[in-house]
């Protein structure tokens, strides 16, 4: 019997619905389309369609935290999943949700001028979409839907990790996280007498080290074999490691050691009594590569200005979801589909 009084938590709907809902009233749409090759899926990042010589990679995402630079995010965070796919993005549409009470010209120009630079500067088109005032809403809300184009043989899933692969990640984690702390809580930081450069350096966390993996992820799978690619964002790190297992039907090993937490996100960790591996991670990049293939994919990215390190290893999947920390001590992996942001905003 369905509990109809279940409580939700803001965020990602939990796995376990999102597995019934995607059994119970996707499954069967999916299995009637013999061209869709990726579909309603935890974990995939992105739809993947045959049409033909190429695969279409669809995407869509909305951004809910934030208000500042939101057509940055916007583009960003669906170019991050559709590259994870090994796929170059093309087009892009956007549903420009704006408040009833406190929208403006210069919001709305703010809005379209952040897509349209964002979307120029990797030559992407913006094909359409739809924008209205909307009841109920304090903030404005941008929905992103994005279309690339792959190379059938160059395809990428969530779901390709075997074990025995290396697990590499790029950039670090809560980078996402620490630039919307930074843009949303300036008046607390300022409070808490943290200094200009302190906050600055944390906003600025959104394009150094940056949201975007659109270099690495292409860079990668354009000189490797990549048998997996995912994107963490809500839930940080701990999720989207999850996620991947989950897609793959793996388990993983990760050394807790090699996780780069730079200094203003282990800071704001401190500060707001926030897990940085369960934060806002977009800008990190889990790849999944043979293990004989690690070291040199490493050594590229690091050539091309992107620091990366070798996290763990893909286990079997009854060997679980682990982690070993500093003392050499090995326990459960505890992720949340709930971000750790979404106690102070």
């Amino acid at each position: 019997m369905t509990n109809n009084n279940q409580s939700f938590t803001v965020g990602k709907l939990k796995h376990k619905y999102l597995a019934r809902m995607l059994k119970d009233f996707a499954s069967d749409l999916i299995n009637q389309d013999k061209r869709v090759i990726i579909g309603s899926k935890i974990g995939e990042d992105a739809a993947v369609i045959d049409m033909g010589t190429k695969y279409l990679v669809a995407k869509t995402d909305p951004i809910t935290f934030t208000t500042n630079e939101i057509g940055y995010y916007a583009v960003n965070v669906n170019v991050n999943d559709v590259v994870c796919m090994g796929a170059k993005p093309k087009w892009f549409q956007s549903t420009i949700l704006l408040p009833e009470n406190n929208t403006t010209i210069d919001l709305i120009e703010d809005i379209y001028k952040s897509i349209h630079d964002t979307c120029k500067a990797m030559k992407i088109t913006v094909i359409g979409g739809h924008t209205e005032i909307s009841l109920g809403l304090n903030r404005p809300i941008v929905i992103g839907s994005l279309l690339g184009e792959v190379e059938k043989e160059k395809l990428v899933l969530t779901s390709g990790a075997e074990p025995g692969d290396a697990l590499v990640l790029t950039k670090g984690v809560f980078i996402e996280g620490t630039s919307i702390i930074g843009r949303e809580k300036e008046h607390l930081l300022t409070k808490k007498e943290y200094s200009s450069d302190f906050i600055e350096k944390c906003k600025n966390y959104l394009y150094h080290p940056g949201i975007s993996v659109f270099k690495e992820a292409l860079l990668a799978n354009q000189h490797f074999h990549i048998k997996s690619m995912h994107d963490p964002t809500e839930g940080g790190l701990a999720c989207g490691i999850a996620e991947m297992a989950i897609a793959s039907n793996t388990g993983v090993l990760i050394e807790g050691n090699r996780i780069d937490i730079l200094p203003e996100p282990l800071e704001l960790s401190k500060i707001f009594n926030l897990n940085p591996l369960n934060t806002l991670s977009s800008g990190s990049l889990l790849i999944a590569i043979e293990d004989d293939y690690s070291s040199e994919l490493i050594k590229v990215l690091k050539k091309n200005d992107i620091s990366a390190e070798k996290i763990g290893e893909i286990k079997s999947k009854e060997k679980g979801l682990m982690i070993k920390d500093r003392d050499g001590r090995i326990s459960p992996l505890n992720y949340s589909e709930t971000d750790e942001i979404t106690k102070i905003l």
